[in-house]
């Protein structure tokens, strides 16, 4: 008996409009030619991408979901929440991430002086080199710009060496608060996808007690399938989704082609028992 196989969802991914290579519409016609069929565009704090994702996503067949992700502080470490179907004309939203990103902005001087005060001149300015956007800039333009000057052979080794608690780039950063990130999703109509849990250095409490406390402020999905998860943490997360009732999510990240582990749609599946996040969509 032949099997179809299930929809490719790809629902998380960014392009220039944060810090992605590709410009929105280049995103979806590469998803388009790995075999996506739904795709979100999730941009740092930014809806500006979206309306052109959308336009090639009707040009090349792929159903397109509105999407973000927002930077949020908890425990003193910042988090990342997905809002997937949100409505980008929405105002709370539009006025909710312009605040996150005027954040950014300060926050990026303020690396720039830190990186200074180690020998590395010039990173502000670097950095802004690979900005696409002038209203978003991130911890990755930061390190494409320590790759080109040779501080590091790698993003990867930037974040590792540069950008991370603890090293010399890095600054800590109050962004929105949970409430705040989740009451942005949920004005703008969307549902609550906790991103890539398994990148924040909490405890196995910790994290308990942080999606408990999302859950509770109506956090709906948590991503159980990204290119950051090993195979290990894909259950781990499965085992999570299932005890708290959260929806299930698949996302590759993707940043850009030779940047990324994971190119756009090229993700295992989620397990058959798990409700994903699209299954009331």
């Amino acid at each position: 008996m032949f099997m179809h196989s299930p929809p490719n969802y790809d629902l998380h991914c960014h392009s220039t409009a944060s810090d992605g290579l590709l410009v929105p519409a280049e995103v979806v016609r590469r998803a388009a030619e790995n075999g996506v069929d739904i795709l979100a565009l999730t941009d740092h704090d930014e809806l500006c991408g979206l309306a052109e994702a959308r336009a090639q996503a009707a040009a090349s067949g792929v159903r397109f979901i509105n999407g973000v992700e927002i930077s949020i502080s908890w425990g003193g470490i910042s988090i990342h929440v997905v809002g997937l179907n949100v409505d980008p004309d929405n105002p709370q939203l539009q006025q909710g991430l312009k605040s996150i990103r005027q954040g950014r902005t300060e926050r990026a001087k303020r690396m720039s002086q830190d990186l200074d005060r180690v020998g590395i001149p010039g990173s502000l300015e670097g950095a802004y080199a690979y900005v696409e956007n002038p209203n978003l800039i991130g911890r990755t333009h930061f390190a494409r710009f320590l790759v080109e000057k040779r501080y590091v052979s790698d993003v990867r080794s930037a974040f590792q060496n540069y950008l991370v608690s603890g090293k010399p780039g890095y600054v800590p950063h109050q962004w929105a608060t949970l409430q705040e990130g989740l009451a942005y999703i949920e004005a703008g109509g969307g549902v609550a996808v906790l991103a890539h849990p398994g990148r924040y250095k909490l405890t196995r409490a910790e994290m308990r007690k942080f999606i408990a406390e999302f859950k509770d402020r109506g956090g709906v999905g948590i991503e159980v399938v990204t290119s950051s998860h090993t195979p290990e943490q894909c259950l781990e997360y499965a085992i999570v989704a299932r005890e708290f009732g959260l929806a299930a999510s698949r996302g590759s990240d993707f940043h850009g082609p030779g940047e990324s582990r994971v190119d756009l749609g090229r993700l295992p599946n989620l397990a058959a028992d798990l409700k994903p996040v699209w299954h009331d969509w």
